[in-house]
């Protein structure tokens, strides 16, 4: 048995990433006493600003937008009761294909081996049983999603702790229900064009590949209030249009790829701590 809090870390890009990927995870386990780890690697600069001001229009200041943000992270991870926030604070690199890519200081053109050996030493100072990340792709493709798949997996390299690493998906069947149901709502959501499927993976998983489903459903209302704790960017926060009862309907279930794991736990497993308790 460790002396010491079993800890769960997770690795996000920006603010607000936290609450709509691993919002259910961080409540639960908060829950049931397992230290819970936030390392969020942008300052998301690239968000919109005050009245819903888009990057690179006029007035849109990304040190307010990121000042903004903090806050509202802060906020988010009371309600989640997340134990420990550490920033790395990149400068947000936007969307893909941006002039931000570029820009010095963005986490994107940040060394994978820099950005590495920082979160190698939180991993070595929090010593977790647990790391979820993004898959390679960044579930999406966003660069900054990306960066940080490649610097959580190489940090892992350089620490002698064998933690069970997880990557966030989503079910297809899932996927699926969501397009439904932001439809109904009058949200412009289609499922990727097979035409583009050879240049950008579809997001998520067929429910076959997925290693690793959670229920999060007596957590649903944290998850929602962490996700309306991130105000300024609730145009793009499709999930609070639907109100809680939908949301919970829909999201009870965190879903999870196991990709390191030394503990020999059977899977399909429906906890990340499988094998550790």
């Amino acid at each position: 048995m460790v002396d010491r809090p079993l800890t769960l870390m997770a690795v996000h890009a920006h603010p607000d990433d936290e609450a709509s990927g691993t919002g259910g995870v961080l409540a639960r386990y908060a829950a049931e006493g397992v230290r819970t780890v936030l390392v969020t690697c942008t300052d998301g600069g690239c968000g919109d600003g005050p009245g819903g001001v888009k990057p690179g229009d006029p007035g849109h200041d990304p040190a307010a937008v990121a000042a903004m943000r903090r806050a509202e992270l802060e906020a988010s991870c009371e309600v989640l009761k997340v134990s420990h926030l550490e920033l790395l604070e990149y400068a947000d690199s936007g969307m893909m294909g941006w002039a931000t890519n570029d820009a010095p200081g963005s986490f994107w053109q940040a060394p994978v081996e820099e950005g590495a050996a920082r979160l190698a030493e939180l991993i070595r100072r929090y010593e977790p049983d647990v790391v979820v990340t993004y898959d390679e792709n960044g579930f999406y493709g966003h660069p900054d999603h990306i960066q940080a798949h490649r610097i959580t997996m190489a940090a892992l390299e350089l620490v002698e702790a064998q933690p069970k690493v997880y990557w966030t998906t989503a079910p297809h069947s899932m996927m699926k229900r969501f397009g439904e149901v932001m439809r109904e709502f009058g949200a412009d959501f289609e499922e990727s064009d097979p035409a583009e499927a050879d240049e950008m993976p579809s997001i998520g998983l067929p429910d076959e590949e997925i290693s690793t489903w959670v229920d999060t459903a007596a957590f649903g209302d944290q998850k929602f209030d962490a996700l309306a704790a991130h105000a300024s960017q609730g145009e793009n926060i499709f999930f609070l249009r639907m109100g809680k009862e939908r949301f919970n309907d829909l999201w009870g279930v965190e879903t999870f790829v196991r990709v390191k794991d030394s503990t020999g736990a059977a899977l399909p497993e429906t906890d990340l701590f499988a094998g550790l308790r």
